[in-house]
């Protein structure tokens, strides 16, 4: 269905599943409020996305198969990192079909996604160049000719400012067709026109353990050592150090905290619906020492979590 719109989010959970096709867990690292700003435009083979992200974060990505997603930067400030490597203003993310990647941010960040099915992408391309492009088995890095680099980023932009400015704009039949022309002929252009390169072996392997560590924090409530995460994972822990100081910026025992704070805030989030208390829930995800739990809450979140219930309760009245 073809439309756009912006909307505006201070939830996490809300905001994740703003982006279709990608299912995102996000772990905030920073210490400013959270609030995003998601700006789409629906067309009819194609999807525009534009983020906008007020502090620092983890995010855990896992993609639909058979859908295309482009990622690009659009901050001249702090850079993103995909799977542990920064990416410049001149270059693409090129995903794999079916892909699981970590993306971190360092403060406020604003970057833009393009998605559509990977069928559309071979359809677009023959017409457009007599040949077929296909999807990557794993994630690529595309550096486009500087032209078609600057004509995406220009044509991605307009589409945002008119799903701001003049949303009703898109419903015109003849508005749609120009800028899915638009924007195919431009994709198309960067990705015919460009050196690519996938990952470095170890980027991927990081990438693939962080994945499994993160498999096995979800069969775990409650504080693990890491011998013995490590030994479930059947790795060593300096590989795991490794991993997780690439990738998410920070050690594997923070990380399974900030994760389980997380899971904790969701719970109060929708505490209305089952009586539950800010102990009950704290404890069920192993936080014995309430008062250094609340600091921490607190911490992350910039509330107490009595103030999360409290909204949780007041939205149920």
């Amino acid at each position: 269905m073809i439309g756009c719109g912006t909307a505006t989010f201070t939830d996490p959970d809300d905001y994740r599943a703003e982006v279709p096709g990608a299912q995102v867990d996000l772990v905030l690292t920073g210490t400013d409020r959270f609030r995003a700003r998601v700006t789409r435009v629906t067309l009819r083979r194609l999807n525009v996305f534009r983020l906008e992200e007020s502090t620092a974060r983890v995010a855990s990505v896992s993609l639909a198969p058979d859908i295309l997603f482009l990622s690009f930067q659009l901050s001249r400030k702090a850079p993103a990192f995909w799977n542990g490597r920064a990416l410049r203003r001149d270059e693409l993310v090129l995903h794999g079909s079916g892909e699981h990647f970590h993306q971190r941010t360092l403060g406020a960040s604003r970057w833009g996604m393009i998605s559509l099915a990977a069928g559309d992408l071979a359809a677009h391309s023959r017409a457009l160049l007599g040949a077929k492009l296909t999807m990557p088995p794993t994630m690529q890095i595309v550096r486009p000719a500087f032209d078609d680099m600057a004509t995406l980023l220009r044509l991605h932009n307009q589409a945002c400012r008119l799903a701001e400015a003049r949303p009703d704009m898109t419903a015109h039949p003849e508005v749609a067709r120009a800028l899915e022309q638009g924007l195919a002929r431009a994709l198309v252009a960067c990705l015919a026109d460009s050196t690519s390169h996938g990952l470095a072996s170890a980027r991927r392997q990081h990438n693939d353990v962080l994945v499994r560590f993160e498999q096995v924090l979800v069969a775990h409530n409650r504080p693990v050592a890491l011998p013995e995460l490590c030994a479930e994972l059947g790795i060593a822990e300096r590989t795991l150090r490794s991993c997780c100081s690439q990738l998410v910026g920070m050690s594997p025992l923070r990380y399974a905290r900030l994760r389980r704070l997380h899971l904790v805030r969701a719970a109060l989030s929708k505490a209305n619906a089952h009586g539950l208390t800010v102990g009950t829930v704290a404890r069920t995800y192993g936080f014995s020492e309430l008062g250094r739990f609340a600091a921490a809450y607190r911490a992350a979140f910039g509330e107490v979590p009595s103030a999360t219930l409290r909204r949780s309760e007041h939205a149920a009245d």
